[in-house]
């Protein structure tokens, strides 16, 4: 069992440019309540004022960095328990990793939906990119912590991630470093801690994906001029295969 004080001495420099894909919400949805601009701003203003309040270092950010640090969502996630605040903004080092870890989630949602059928329904998701810096990184790939990759890596147990994080925040880790579950080989990932990290306050708007699932695998195609094309089987990530109307 690691200690914060033992963690300290482990910490890394990193500094990377990293990736990360959201569903495409990025354009203003109160405008459809609003009957001009100024209403629209007091619309929002409330909507703000409703939602939990933000970490001191987050604050200033483009929602799209800010948002993953203000939410504690009540279903776990691989380095977050549920409901634990400060959220953790998950990110890929290449922007094909964070496709595939964004198709992942699709395809189990796909999965473990009893009687789901889907449908060929295009959805649109969104990739951005942001440098990130900070001498206080761990990297679970490496010693001493690759003796313990399958427990970083487990597709469904998050537990050992979980504890692990923990004693993290009490260290004061700003950034762990570890292999994608979804993306085995050359695919990393990182659990950003800190939004103090960011080297901007704006994301860089990279590229728009379509997401359609048909032929029994979910295909990410670029929208133009972008020519990425990607295809996901659901069994490519150890869930069951699906069937189409």
């Amino acid at each position: 069992m690691w200690t914060p004080a033992a963690l300290a001495s482990e910490f890394r420099r990193y500094r990377k440019t990293v990736w990360r894909v959201v569903e495409a919400q990025h354009r203003i949805s109160t405008n459809r309540l609003a009957e001009n601009s100024e209403d629209q701003k007091r619309l929002e203003e409330l909507a703000e004022q409703a939602k939990p309040n933000l970490p001191k270092s987050a604050r200033g950010l483009h929602y799209l960095f800010a948002s993953p640090f203000r939410y504690g969502h009540k279903s776990p996630s691989r380095f977050r328990r549920a409901d634990e605040r400060p959220g953790i903004f998950y990110a890929s080092e290449a922007e094909s990793t964070a496709i595939a870890e964004t198709a992942y989630w699709r395809l189990r949602f796909f999965s473990r939906s009893p009687d789901f059928v889907p449908g060929n329904r295009t959805s649109e998701h969104l990739s951005f990119s942001v440098a990130v810096s900070t001498s206080r990184a761990v990297d679970l790939s490496r010693p001493p912590f690759d003796t313990s990759v399958k427990n970083w890596t487990h597709p469904d147990d998050y537990t050992a991630c979980q504890d692990f994080a923990r004693i993290a925040r009490k260290a004061e880790v700003q950034l762990i470093r570890t292999l994608s579950a979804r993306a085995p080989g050359d695919g990393y990932n990182a659990a950003i801690f800190d939004p103090a990290l960011f080297a901007g306050k704006e994301p860089a708007y990279r590229q728009t994906w379509h997401f359609r699932f048909e032929q029994g695998r979910l295909n990410a195609i670029a929208a133009f001029p972008g020519g990425g094309n990607f295809a996901f089987e659901p069994e490519m990530f150890g869930l069951p295969g699906l069937r189409q109307v």
